[in-house]
């Protein structure tokens, strides 16, 4: 074991506690298969979400930690359930009305709304795997259809046939009276309408692989359960998959928790052994309702990607995956900003506390510098005071802050533009100035007569202290109380930064035509 091999076995980030409990499951070995198999899933019955690419992120993660402390091999494949039937139309693509006409066929076999693809799984399976491509994930893209025509899934599923009856007293107990009159494991996909069928299966014949059951006309038919005529329900799926595959890590969103402990089952009935698991919570909206791909509500991954770096989703990704968290556009500044404090972090740490640095986590031995010498949050603010149009009004003031410029800094450069488009779309519309009240206008008058005699430096930290004091001096207490007023009487904004800082970047003589401009409206 390598120096570096024994700190990680001591790491207390979370994807190292996942890794040691892969490492311990196989007992420090490489199992039969040669490797280590880590599992995504993804319904393409709706548009990629940023839950999915956090799935994908989070076992990516995971995986490399457990490729920190083994020298196992490992491989990691998407997975697509994109031979299941569409049940209902998504409310958030065009064309519903093409869809609707193609309800209850296999993913695969719908059309695509956009016009893109050879279907709608198509064109969900290639969004997915764009976005996912755009961040280095080095995983393997695999199709339920390609796997159930292909024959891959055939002894598992004639394993389920043999095993029908134990595979019923899993799943009879979880359903209502009445889906349990009807209910059978497999969905036969029918030979006259191609759609997937949710029927009772009235006889089986083990000595040829197949199934009996009755068309919605009464027609009896006799198909085979290997070679894609029949597709297992979801829940039966998912342990088959475990057991056929020899799946060996999957996590999981908290209200699957229940379809785990039943595919853990099923996976044991059908000769396999469930993978290690865990569960993580779900994101919410702004309202706190569950995100979800066919309501289309939350953010998008090309939405946020639309505000910020994607390294930034990749740290929310990271942060507290067992806590519920709103998934909204107010949480991309923070999370920029904490992305490159790690990254200003991590230069300086020994082994152990860069295995704890999302930094690690989100770029392996590889984490890049950071190029922020002014803050997201800041560019925020500073977009706002100036009316920003676009990122070049930014760097007029950046480059009299700093020895920078586009093509030295790009995320910084990129940062800009992010920022410039954040305060269009989310801060103008909602920029409310209030008039100050006898005390703050004192007060500010008070900084803009010091600003504007102002001989010493003008850093952050020195202008911060000028402000500090003239605060201190007309009595504000809480001294917060003086700082939110200078956030919304000349920022029309709840909160804001470092405001020494920010004069620093704005400039002292704006600043001085800044508060006089607010005393003026006041």
């Amino acid at each position: 074991m390598t120096d570096l091999q024994e700190i990680a076995m001591d790491a207390k980030a979370w994807p190292f506690q996942e890794a040691r409990r892969i490492l311990k499951r196989l007992g420090g070995k490489a199992p039969e298969k040669g490797y280590v198999l880590f599992e995504t899933g993804y319904g393409p019955s709706g548009l990629p979400h940023i839950g999915t690419f956090g799935e994908v992120s989070r076992t990516t993660m995971v995986k490399r930690a457990f490729e920190t402390i083994s020298d196992i091999p490992t491989r990691l494949i998407c997975f697509s359930d994109d031979m299941d039937g569409l049940r209902k139309v998504p409310s958030n693509v065009p064309n519903p009305e093409g869809l609707a006409e193609d309800l209850n066929l296999p993913l695969t076999k719908v059309r695509d709304p956009f016009g893109t693809h050879p279907s709608f799984a198509h064109h969900n399976n290639a969004r997915l795997c764009d976005f996912l491509d755009q961040f280095g994930f080095e995983y393997e893209f695999a199709s339920s259809t390609d796997y159930y025509t292909s024959g891959r899934f055939d002894e598992a599923l004639l394993k389920c046939l043999a095993e029908f009856d134990r595979v019923m007293e899993v799943m009879l107990p979880t359903l209502g009276e009445e889906r349990r009159a009807t209910y059978s494991p497999f969905m036969p996909i029918s030979p006259r309408t191609g759609h997937v069928l949710q029927v009772p299966t009235l006889e089986r014949n083990l000595d040829r692989g197949t199934i009996t059951y009755a068309e919605p006309d009464g027609e009896r038919i006799e198909i085979p359960v290997t070679g894609g005529h029949v597709k297992l329900q979801w829940k039966p799926d998912f342990g088959m998959r475990w057991a056929a595959l020899g799946v060996d890590y999957e996590m999981y969103g908290k209200d699957l928790i229940p379809t785990g402990e039943l595919s853990t089952k099923i996976a044991r009935i059908l000769g396999g052994r469930a993978p290690e698991q865990m569960n993580y919570e779900l994101f919410l909206d702004e309202g706190g309702q569950k995100i979800s791909k066919s309501k289309g509500n939350g953010l998008s991954m090309e939405e946020w990607l639309a505000y910020a770096a994607p390294e930034s989703l990749q740290l929310f990704m990271f942060q507290k995956p067992k806590t519920a968290k709103r998934l909204y556009f107010d949480v991309i500044p923070k999370a920029v900003d904490e992305y490159h404090q790690h990254l200003r972090a991590y230069a300086d740490q020994d082994a152990s506390a860069r295995l704890s640095n999302p930094a690690f986590h989100i770029h392996g031995h590889n984490v890049p510098a950071s190029d922020m010498v002014v803050s997201f949050s800041m560019l925020l603010n500073l977009a706002s005071v100036s009316v920003a149009e676009d990122k070049e009004a930014l760097w007029g003031f950046i480059r009299k802050y700093a020895d920078a410029n586009p093509e030295t800094h790009p995320a910084l450069d990129a940062a800009a533009g992010f920022a410039v488009r954040y305060y269009q779309d989310f801060v103008k519309p909602h920029k409310e100035f209030r008039a100050p009240d006898a005390r703050e206008q004192a007060a500010l008058k008070d900084l803009r007569d010091q600003l504007s005699t102002w001989q010493g430096e003008t850093d952050a930290e020195s202008l911060q202290s000028l402000v500090f004091a003239v605060g201190k001096s007309h009595e504000f207490e809480p001294l917060r109380d003086w700082f939110s007023a200078i956030y919304e009487v000349l920022l029309g904004a709840k909160q804001g930064p470092r405001f020494g800082g920010f004069i620093a970047l704005f400039g002292v003589p704006e600043t001085v035509q800044l508060i006089d401009e607010a005393l003026a409206r006041g």
